[in-house]
């Protein structure tokens, strides 16, 4: 197999629609997905994903703040490494799983009194 592909991505976010501490579209939840693909030896692909939520913390009065229109999808994925989503972990979670597709651990056989 080769060396995994992972990319991360926000799916969606959640803003307030009220005004909280002076600002207004403040992002309180994202979802995320983590999206793994490699190509194993036979030259096929596998692909994989783990995907979740982060929730954060409401502004201080006078916090730096960025606007909504602003933001950039590293920044809010900066928000949720920083709120409780493990990077390496779900990596390596998405890795092996990755590795289990293209290695099933498990498989179903044909059953032995059909192959008579």
């Amino acid at each position: 197999m080769t060396t995994p592909t992972i990319t991360w991505v926000i799916e969606y976010l959640n803003s307030s629609t009220q005004t909280i501490n002076g600002f207004s579209e403040v992002v309180l939840t994202a979802g995320w997905r983590c999206n793994g693909s490699e190509t194993t030896t036979s030259n096929t692909t596998v692909a994989t994903s783990v995907y979740g939520t982060a929730s954060f913390p409401e502004p201080a009065t006078g916090a730096q703040f960025t606007s909504y229109n602003q933001l950039t999808q590293a920044q809010v994925l900066g928000w949720c490494y920083e709120n409780g989503v493990n990077q390496a972990a779900t990596e390596a979670a998405v890795t092996t799983q990755l590795f289990n597709l293209a290695n099933p651990p498990v498989v179903q056989n044909p059953l032995p009194w059909g192959l008579q």
